[in-house]
Parts: structure tokens; C-alpha cells; sequence
């Protein structure tokens, strides 16, 4: 498990580019065969991908968490981005299609993770963060999630938002997740922008063609910056810094956040006048 450490608002506009990806960009999370994760301490999230070989993957405790297992203390959001799969979790299995979602609580002792076929993988992307309190696992399918249609193709930000985890659907501690699809044509999302200075987000992009990139914007209002994200890569969103972005052509991104509360709408917004 690689350890993040974050920059603050002071030291962040500083910074080189190289700097801001090495501190906020998450890449090489889908290895086949692996789990690869990264602890970071913003909020002490945990964001993960697995990609199953022919056997399962067990998902194990780390150094950096001091627990005998993995959701000793903590809750784990799931969403295969990639071909069927099944996760089993303490002895039951969960089916996942493409773009289902499984929420696996706090004291979950068991989860092992693994392909319907190994020549067309699973591919799971992983969030976790600290629990204080068990709650049941369950799972999320696209068709069953709350859908929330945003933006117009004028402004070109015409997406869908499907909320998986949050307190109208499936029920966490901490955790919030879903995630955003953009319509044929469109490539802004989240804009105008906004911060939550009470809990921090993580941005997984992916279903970005070959050869097309997503600009994320980030810092304060007054303190812009950006970075070149390709499929299948995250970013770290601190509590201070905005978080939008434009892409050469049209994408997916998973959205998660944990901090002080779980309304979805508890969100500083910040008027596009105001953007340097």
C-alpha cells in the first residue's frame, strides 16, 4: 500500500506541475492480477483497483492500518468498471454487472474478490474509509439507483448522476458514492464548481477513449490549476479545492467522499465569475 501525504492551500501554489500530480494523481490502480491501493491522510480514505486473474484476490489488512483485517474498522464502496464479476464477503456472493456497486460494512471479516471469466475480467475500483459503526453490506445495481439528470447540452454538461451510497439508499457511516456518466457530446462536469469544506472527494475518471484525456481543475477559486488525467486514473480532492473538469471527448467518473456529513447537496458554491 502507498502512503499520500497531502500539500495545504499555502504551499500548493508553489508548487511544479509534477509536484500536483505526484501529490494528487492516482495512476497504475488496475494491475491484472492485483490489488493495488494507496492510503492517503486526507480523512484517511483508502482508494484501491483490482483486477482478478484466473483465482480470487483476497483483500487484506495493510501496515499502514494496524487491523487484523481489512474492514476491522473501516467500510469498503465497490463499483466494477469492467466485465462480470462476483465479490464474496464473509461466505456470501454478490454478482456484479458492468457499473454495479456494493457497499461492504464495517466488520466484514472475509472479502474475496474474482472474474465470471478470466479472459474478460472484472474490474473493481475501490474507496474506503474510517467506520465507527456496522452496517449491513449490500448491493447496488444501475437500475435501482436514485438517477438525477443535470445540465444541458447548450452548456455542454448534459449528464445522469446515479447515487448509490448516500443516506436515500444504501446505508454507510461516512461513506457517499455514485457516479456520473456524460451524454453523447458533452464533456464538462461539475461546472460551475464547487467545495465541501466539511469532507474530501475522490475522482475516479474512466471510460475515456484511447487517446483522449480529461482536464481536472482543482486548487481555490482564486488559484486554479489542472491536471491531465487519462482512463482509469483518480484524483485526490481536499476539503479546500475545488473540483471540475473538461475532457477532448466524453467520459465516466466515479465520485466518493467522507467527512463530517453524508448530504449529498452540502456544497459551497462558487459563481463562475469568481474563477482565476
Amino acid at each position: 500500500m502507498e502512503t499520500r501525504y497531502s500539500a495545504d492551500p499555502v504551499r500548493y501554489p508553489r508548487m511544479t506541475t509534477k509536484e500536483i500530480r505526484d501529490t494528487f494523481l492516482l495512476q497504475n490502480l488496475f494491475k491484472p492480477g492485483t490489488i493495488q491501493m494507496v492510503y492517503s491522510e486526507i480523512d484517511r480514505v483508502v482508494v484501491g483497483g483490482a483486477i482478478p486473474a484466473e483465482n480470487a484476490i483476497e483483500l487484506l489488512s495493510a501496515d499502514e492500518l494496524r487491523s487484523d483485517y481489512f474492514c476491522q474498522r473501516r467500510e469498503l464502496g465497490v463499483i466494477n468498471i469492467g466485465q462480470p464479476g462476483t465479490i464474496k464477503v464473509d461466505g456470501t456472493d454478490y454478482h456484479l454487472a458492468n457499473l454495479d456497486g456494493l457497499y461492504i460494512g464495517q466488520g466484514s471479516r472475509s472479502i474475496q474478490l474474482k472474474n465470471t471469466d478470466s479472459k474478460e475480467p472484472a474490474c473493481y475500483y475501490l474507496l474506503s474509509y474510517p467506520a465507527h459503526q456496522s452496517l449491513p453490506t449490500k448491493q447496488a445495481k444501475k437500475a435501482d439507483a436514485e438517477a438525477v439528470h443535470l445540465g444541458s447540452d447548450a452548456e455542454s454538461n448534459k449528464r445522469t448522476i446515479y447515487k448509490y451510497i448516500h443516506p436515500a439508499g444504501i446505508a454507510s457511516c461516512q461513506l457517499v458514492m455514485g457516479f456520473t456518466e456524460l451524454a453523447e457530446g458533452n464533456i464538462w462536469n461539475t461546472m460551475p464548481p464547487h467545495t465541501h469544506a466539511r469532507r474530501m472527494e475522490v475522482y475516479l475518471y474512466f471510460n475515456i477513449q484511447t487517446d483522449h484525456v480529461v482536464f481536472h481543475f482543482m486548487g481555490p477559486p482564486e488559484e486554479t490549476r489542472h491536471l491531465v488525467v487519462r482512463n482509469r486514473e483518480a484524483v485526490l480532492s481536499p476539503s479546500w479545492s475545488l473540483h471540475s473538469g473538461a475532457g477532448t471527448a466524453r467520459y465516466s467518473f466515479i465520485w466518493g467522499m467522507g467527512g463530517e456529513n453524508q448530504a449529498f447537496d452540502d456544497m459551497d458554491n462558487i459563481a463562475i465569475k469568481m474563477l482565476k
